[in-house]
């Protein structure tokens, strides 16, 4: 094959749409911008925001005060009965986690949170999390395992 020889696949190219050609073309005269009015003059489109003259939503609200939500640790929880599937004596942490396909290991995740309750956990595994809850814990060290808190 040569390069004079290629072309698009049947169906994925279209031909050019040229507006205002002339009453034949389906398009002419108001181009498909009906007649009058704001929208069929060149330029003539309302900003973001924009309510017709009312004061719009982003100048109606306060902007007042600040919101921890931006500088807040994403943690990715997972529910204790998930790390059933690691033989014992295994080291569990996010890199591992997420290796198996347990948890996505995203680009906006800062840690992991094990939660506990559920169903009953019995494997000794070594567990590399930044938080624990309670009962997460305790079930761990029931089953002969470690929490370690990074």
């Amino acid at each position: 094959m040569k390069l004079n020889q290629l072309s698009p696949t049947q169906g994925s190219t279209s031909k050019a749409y040229r507006k205002g050609r002339g009453h034949g073309s389906g398009n002419g005269k108001t181009a498909g911008r009906g007649h009058k009015g704001q929208k069929a003059r060149s330029g003539g489109r309302v900003r973001i925001g924009f309510e017709g003259g009312q004061t719009p939503l982003y100048r109606r609200l306060p902007k007042r005060g600040f919101n921890q939500a931006r500088f807040q640790l994403k943690l990715v929880t997972l529910p204790l009965g998930r790390l059933q599937r690691f033989e014992d004596g295994t080291v569990v942490d996010l890199e591992k986690l997420a290796e198996a396909g347990v948890i996505k290991f995203g680009h906006r995740t800062d840690g992991l949170k094990i939660l506990g309750g559920g169903e009953e956990f019995t494997r000794k595994l070594t567990v590399r999390a930044h938080s624990f809850t309670a009962a997460a814990k305790a079930a761990i060290e029931e089953a002969g395992g470690t929490a370690e808190e990074v």
